[in-house]
């Protein structure tokens, strides 16, 4: 498996064409990784499982490109004709690839951001780029101002749309690691040992099962996120900060206190989202806000114990100002043997000791009731500015505004808690538990644990402070009582409202009646008590929450996008009007029926005030790894991402999305009406409910031990309702149809009819390009060849037919739109990135067939057969090839 170059193109364009017009490098690598899989198949199983898999792989290559009137059914004939055995083999020797690819891919995306650092090339979207044209339009001081008050806040959430396992994930960074490793190497032999354990560790991913044999709990998923953090997050943040400094202070950075603010704050719903998942209790939320505080303290005890060892400032040079003699004096008197001990190490170096002191007190915070410990990180924050300080009024400027500048961003990011932990909930819940509650007598075990949420709350905002544990997110707002009712909740819990903990309770609304209510249940919410009370608490600061997902289910994603933008800019208006400092946080999937895609392009086509330099949005399953899995991708994406939110309300930005909206108003009426209609007949139609689980593996998808959250509402899928939009999305995705992402765009672009009007919206409305690119790409990872298959699976083809036109209209007029002879030419990074997979993902896709056919057949099946085996193993490998789940 070497040979990842191959196209099908209404061009005719082939594999030489694009094996040019790759890079090099990446060109070696996967050339490179591939054949060390290749030597692992024949060593595992001997030269026929090697030539069953070339077999597959050459037919499906011949039918993409239509060689020799080479077809699919060719290739299918070659899949059926494998024993089941060697089927698993085959898929699991794509699967492995596509893993190998997707590293190599990774690993010269981090290449070329290191060639752009060497070569001191400034990115257009850098924040200090984005500072110098908010300068030109705002004047210097409104620009240092809306800098200081930037804000980017990722929610990481645990849905379950990662579908490697854990083990698998961690051979594949030691496989990335050991290529960043080769690539430093200039010795043979140092060389040839790299090879050796990469071909070690290339063997152990073949022979690790992709399948998880048992469902991953709500604190798996805690421990997962934990070592993106440890990995990436808790070093990239300063490094982030450090870059912005050093192009805003220029040649004094370093001599100068830093004027770069510590721009992100961290949140996560792993551990404290209950809304349909049975498994996240009061005691989960307990365990997962203290492991997550138990490795913010580990990173900030190391990392002031680093910098405290190396403040070997001796007095006579840097002698300490009374302020920091003050703090040590303190110090001495909390713990004398300890500062001592301390003292006897470093003599004559009173910041040394100070700051070793200060890691011993972090230490010492770990100890739940320690006396050494620090209360609150605001506490931190005061010492270690003590030090800067008398570092400063020393003349040592270089060591108070270097790497202890560094660990004050730290503290200033990750507090004690590091993510700010959301508790979500349904609005039924709560309604269910209040009923029973105001009715007197015995409380059902669901209403206990209901109270026994609010409990936890207080508890964590005592241990941790009310920063770790405020927000309560309500899901299905649909009045202002929704959110009233949790205040009355905790106030139940803790026997008053004085002594409930503090909320802020935000408003989800995710389908689209609750879109259009949004405004009238604020206005509704802002007449009680209890709200302007926070208000006034919270300088008028107020948070809501926007579902992508549910919308686009309810609606098509057409009209969900229109939806979506107008409850934004009706939303922005009413908290303007009112004097609220609004933040919107956008519920967005990986996928793009989920809200997915470039989400800096998504922020700067958000309405005017919307964003305001405040942006916040969910970071969901295998999109944590992809954006922070890499430092250096990590560091580049908070960067654009920070960039994007600091420009998105700047006035041209605004400027340009407000004379859009306007000017397209008839525009989108048409679209909306269209697309609305269109999407309503297919999945309105009778049984369309039981068809979709026919012609998709959504039924089987359920049986992937992805994650701690059921699929599914309720037991049945005749309705959709009931049908969470993850295995929505994830299904159709599976099935290379994509629906969720582009379904009634080409309706709706008929409908408009005036292909110049269109073309005027895709060049001036952000909002609009954004859709359409975002439908390119959808339609770039569907196959129309593929799709009939697994259309074909029911006996319905009058929305067989439906998928399939509608299908060809979007791409039809996608096209005539964009101008583009095929999709995503106007990205070739990404588009060389799709063509080259996409055979091999048909490969997949084959065997998933296979298996599908079989269980239709036998009506179902036993969920733990060999058929069922074989669909899950292409589930994993559809995942990685597309690199896109749910």
């Amino acid at each position: 498996m070497t040979d990842i170059e191959t196209s099908r193109r209404a061009d005719g364009s082939s594999r030489d064409d694009i094996r040019g017009a790759v890079d090099g490098d990446l060109r070696g690598d996967v050339s490179f990784l591939g054949s060390l899989l290749g030597r692992v198949l024949r060593e595992s199983g001997s030269d026929d499982l090697f030539r069953d898999v070339e077999a597959v792989r050459a037919a499906v290559i011949a039918a993409y490109e239509g060689a020799g009137g080479a077809s699919l059914d060719d290739a299918q004939t070659i899949v059926d004709g494998l024993d089941q055995e060697r089927a698993e083999q085959v898929a699991r020797a794509f699967t492995c690839y596509f893993h190998l690819s997707n590293l190599a891919e990774e690993h010269h995306r981090v290449r070329v951001l290191r060639r752009r650092g060497s070569a001191q090339r400034t990115a257009s979207d850098s924040v200090a780029d984005t500072l110098q044209q908010l300068v030109a339009e705002v004047g210097a001081d409104e620009a240092s101002k809306r800098l200081s008050d930037l804000r980017f806040h990722p929610v990481l959430t645990a849905h379950p749309t990662e579908a490697r396992r854990r083990a698998v994930a961690s051979t594949i960074r030691r496989i990335s690691d050991l290529m960043d490793e080769r690539d430093r190497l200039q010795n043979d032999i140092a060389v040839a040992e790299a090879e050796r354990r990469l071909l070690e560790e290339v063997d152990t991913l073949w022979r690790t099962s992709p399948l998880r044999t048992t469902r991953p709990t709500p604190l798996d998923e805690v421990r997962t996120a934990m070592s993106v953090f440890d990995q990436t997050l808790f070093e990239i943040v300063p490094q982030v900060y450090r870059l912005l400094d050093d192009r805003l202070l220029g040649d004094r950075a370093g001599r100068e206190p830093a004027v770069a603010p510590a721009f992100l704050r961290l949140g996560s719903w792993i551990g404290g989202d209950r809304d349909g998942n049975p498994h996240v209790t009061a005691e989960v939320t307990r365990q997962a806000a203290d492991i997550a505080a138990e490795h913010v303290l580990l990173g900030l005890h190391r990392a002031a114990s680093r910098v405290g060892a190396t403040l070997t400032l001796d007095e006579a040079d840097t002698p300490a100002d009374a302020t920091l003699i003050a703090l040590a004096d303190a110090q001495r008197a909390l713990d004398p043997e300890l500062a001592s001990s301390i003292g006897v190490r470093s003599p004559n170096e009173t910041h040394r000791r100070v700051l070793l002191f200060v890691a011993a007190r972090i230490e010492a915070t770990r100890r739940d009731g320690d006396p050494l410990g620090y209360d609150a990180p605001e506490q931190l924050l005061a010492d270690l500015r003590v030090v800067q300080h008398s570092l400063r009024a020393a003349g040592a400027h270089r060591a108070a505004n270097g790497e202890l500048q560094g660990l004050v961003w730290q503290v200033e990011t990750f507090g004690f808690h590091l993510a700010e932990l959301e508790v979500r909930q349904h609005s039924q819940v709560h309604r269910t538990a209040l009923a029973e509650l105001r009715a007197g007598g015995e409380t059902s075990p669901m209403t206990d644990e209901v109270l026994a949420v609010f409990r936890t709350i207080k508890d964590l905002q005592v241990r941790y402070g009310v920063r770790a544990a405020s927000r309560y997110i309500v899901s299905f707002t649909q009045s202002s009582a929704d959110l009233a009712n949790v205040h009355e909740l905790a106030a139940y819990a803790l026997g008053s409202a004085q002594a409930a903990p503090v909320l802020d309770v935000v408003p989800l609304f995710e389908t689209f009646a609750d879109l259009e209510a949004s405004t009238r249940i604020l206005e509704e919410a802002l007449g009680t008590e209890v709200v302007q009370r926070r208000l006034s608490e919270t300088g008028r600061r107020l948070e809501v929450m926007l579902g992508y997902s549910d919308s686009s289910k309810d609606v098509g994603p057409v009209s969900a996008t229109f939806a979506l933008y107008d409850a934004q800019a009706r939303i922005a208006d009413w908290a303007a009007a009112n004097d609220i400092t609004l933040t919107l946080f956008h519920g967005r999937g990986g996928a793009l029926g989920r809200g997915g895609g470039p989400a800096n392009e998504a922020v700067l086509a958000q309405p005017p005030h919307s964003v305001d330099g405040r942006f916040k949005i969910t970071e969901q399953g295998e999109v944590i790894v992809a954006q922070y899995g890499n430092q250096a991708i990590g560091a580049r994406h908070l960067e654009q991402m920070a960039a994007a939110t600091l420009l998105a309300s700047s006035p041209s930005n605004e400027a340009e999305n407000a004379e859009a909206a306007t000017r397209f108003a008839d525009v989108v009426a048409t679209m909306d009406e269209a697309s609305r209609a269109t999407f309503f007949r297919l999945v309105k139609a009778e049984g369309f409910a039981s068809w979709f689980a026919a012609v998709t593996p959504m039924e089987e998808v359920g049986l992937l031990a992805l994650g701690s959250r059921p699929a599914r509402r309720g037991l049945s899928v005749e309705s959709l309702e009931d049908l969470r939009a993850i295995p929505w999305v994830f299904a159709w995705t599976q099935a290379r149809i994509n629906l969720a992402g582009w379904y009634g765009l080409g309706s709706a672009l008929a409908a408009v009819g005036d292909v110049d009007l269109l073309r005027d919206a895709y060049k001036t409305w952000p909002l609009f390009r954004t859709m359409v690119k975002n439908v390119e790409l959808s339609l770039a990872k569907t196959d129309g060849h593929i799709a009939r298959e697994y259309l074909g699976l029911a006996e319905r083809d009058d929305l067989a037919g439906a998928v399939l036109d509608e299908m060809a209209l979007t791409r039809e007029w996608v096209l005539k739109v964009s101008k583009h002879a095929e999709v995503l030419d106007g990205r070739p990074v990404l588009s060389r990135s799709v063509r080259l997979r996409s055979p091999y993902v048909d490969a997949l896709s084959l065997l998933q067939l296979r298996a599908l056919r079989s269980i239709r057949v036998n009506g179902g099946g036993d969920p733990a057969d060999a058929d069922h085996r074989l669909l899950l193993l292409t589930v994993n490998g559809i995942a990685a090839g597309l690199q896109n789940t749910g």
